[in-house]
């Protein structure tokens, strides 16, 4: 069911429509949807169906004796006389009397079945509304586990290098993983684990190149996932510094705490 249906039925057009709210141009539209789109149509069955279980099941039946009078009424025949015209006035008048009770029997019947079929939208709202934020959920897991697969298959892949990259002694507890894959030209760093630091400072990456320090990114402590950083043809080696809270364009090489070398 594609997006413009299920906008369509979140509207609540199609409530509207079987109880007769609707404009002319709103009624157009949702006969237009109904014979277009299977979807709708099924949807307009089903509350359809659904109204008429609720009509029956809050019917109310007229007393009999007021349905019996009604029809003694209507099957006497008058005569014309001056008593009989007096008789006939009160029996009318009890006529009118039960066909008020009938008619306020019928309005209360319809109050009723109005309010039920008001909560039967409310709640055919919530369900197509639970079900829209499904869906969206499990189209956010489907893409997350799809992206988990891309990244586990690069990581399988024979052409990429495992690189596990230690702390020296001003960082023993450093632990990183890089995976380079020369052929599909893609760098990924795997963060393991990361000392603490004072909040003015954090860890930077960066790759040998040429007899320069290219900056790779920083490596955050809350980022600690596998993560695509800057592949670098021919580098000669990776390293990670204690930099300044943000990042540094240039390395600080004394403050180098690990560096695996790539040739």
């Amino acid at each position: 069911m594609n997006e413009k249906i299920n906008t369509f039925l979140s509207s609540g057009l199609l409530e509207k429509y079987l109880l007769g709210d609707t404009t002319t141009v709103e009624a157009e539209m949702v006969e237009s949807y109904i014979a277009k789109y299977p979807d709708v149509h099924n949807a307009y069955n089903t509350l359809q169906f659904n109204l008429e279980v609720v009509a029956k099941s809050n019917a109310i039946e007229a007393p009999k004796k007021v349905l019996l009078d009604i029809l003694d009424e209507l099957n006497e025949k008058p005569v014309i006389t001056l008593s009989s015209t007096k008789k006939t006035y009160k029996k009318w008048y009890k006529y009118s009397v039960a066909a008020s009770v009938a008619a306020l029997i019928f309005a209360g019947t319809s109050y009723i079945f109005y309010n039920q079929n008001q909560k039967l939208s409310e709640e055919n709202q919530i369900v197509v509304d639970e079900i829209f934020d499904l869906r969206n959920d499990i189209d956010q897991n489907n893409k997350m586990l799809d992206n988990v697969m891309r990244q586990l298959l690069k990581l399988n892949n024979p052409e990429t290098e495992k690189y596990i990259i230690k702390g020296n002694e001003r960082a023993k507890d450093l632990k990183t993983v890089a995976y380079i894959n020369a052929k599909e030209k893609t760098s990924m760093i795997d963060v393991v684990s990361l000392p603490e630091l004072p909040p003015e400072q954090c860890y930077q990456i960066w790759a040998e190149l040429q007899g320069k320090m290219v900056n790779l990114g920083v490596l955050d402590k809350a980022d600690r996932k596998l993560r695509n950083i800057p592949y670098m043809e021919d580098a000669l080696a990776l390293s990670i510094t204690i930099e300044p809270k943000g990042g540094n364009s240039i390395a600080s090489v004394e403050n180098s705490v690990a560096q695996i070398s790539l040739q």
